[in-house]
């Protein structure tokens, strides 16, 4: 049998020493460039669309490269080849790309075999047919997943739905929406991840599919601000509820407490709530209270004069020299 020889590395357009980066960056520019989105009716794009994919998975597979470059100098020239007796082992229908990219040549089915496709072993002589496939684990993927502070807080199950990549009927890659029910622990922190396992890209060959990673990011909150595991409230007090000391109600990501204001707490003091912030057990945060004093904006008749009274009888000088 006589097949026509394909230069995989004119297909490329690198020369015969490319490296793993350069032959990487020339796959990916020659895909956008021919890929059957961006060339709608257009089979020669197509055609050279699975060429440059034919092309580069062997090339950036190192025994591949390896047998392909072994085969002599003669293939420069782009001669018909006359494979060895026993050269590769050719099966009906053809492999495919295990991107789905489409069939491979009858080149590409002579010298490496319909068996042989994605990643394999190489085994026995190159000359000998002695492919054997193997199982491949598929790919980790990890999906940003951006929770508010209370389900963050208080943990519980929970549905997230995300794009990803499946091989469709036609062989060519498509996007499918995936839903999961996902169980948050109670006090996860801003930057975790949680993994499921088996939940990522699908196996080749029977191989287990990847693992899923959720990357936890807390959603900005109204009132409570995160400082590692602790949660920061400011609470607006009065002058004189700052001054005398004062009962509140204050908002915690468990519900509203009572807490007592020592007299004297200053602006920007801050008040502690222990466990009342992220994580579980001996890494729980706190929650603090800052004091913020207001004043008032507007004062009646009345209330200015008795400002003016305490101005006068006070003996605070908050600008007094240390």
């Amino acid at each position: 049998m006589s097949v026509s020889f394909k230069d995989y590395y004119q297909l490329l357009g690198v020369s015969k020493t490319a490296s793993q980066d350069e032959l990487s960056k020339a796959f990916k520019k020659m895909a956008r460039k021919y890929h059957p989105d961006l060339n709608p009716d257009n089979a020669e794009a197509e055609k050279k669309f699975k060429e440059v994919n034919e092309a580069y998975e062997v090339l950036k597979d190192p025994e591949k490269r390896k047998l392909y470059d072994s085969l002599g100098p003669n293939w420069q020239h782009g001669q018909n080849f006359q494979p060895p007796p026993g050269f590769g082992s050719r099966t009906s229908g053809g492999p495919q790309f295990e991107g789905g990219f489409g069939d491979f040549s009858d080149f590409f089915e002579t010298i490496f075999g319909g068996q042989f496709r994605g990643e394999q072993n190489f085994q026995g002589d190159p000359f000998g047919g002695g492919f054997r496939p193997r199982q491949t684990r598929g790919r980790d993927v990890e999906v940003g997943m951006e929770l508010p502070l209370e389900d963050a807080f208080s943990g519980g199950s929970r549905t997230i739905s995300f794009q990803e990549q499946v091989v469709g009927p036609d062989g060519m890659p498509r996007m499918e929406t995936k839903s999961l029910q996902v169980n948050i622990p109670a006090g996860i922190k801003n930057g975790s991840r949680i993994r499921l396992a088996g939940q990522g890209s699908p196996g080749m060959r029977g191989g287990p599919s990847g693992d899923l990673y959720l990357k936890i990011k807390i959603a900005p909150h109204p009132k409570f601000k995160l400082e590692g595991n602790s949660v920061v409230y400011d609470l607006p007090l009065a002058p004189w509820e700052a001054v005398l000391g004062a009962k509140v109600r204050v908002p915690t990501l468990a519900g509203a407490v009572e807490m007592t204001i020592p007299a004297g707490t200053g602006s920007g003091q801050k008040l502690r709530l222990r466990g009342k912030g992220l994580g579980k057990g001996a890494d729980q945060g706190d929650q603090l209270i800052r004091v913020m004093i207001a004043v008032p904006k507007t004062l009646t008749e009345e209330e200015r004069a008795l400002w003016d009274q305490l101005a006068q009888a006070s003996t605070f000088h908050p600008r007094h020299d240390a």
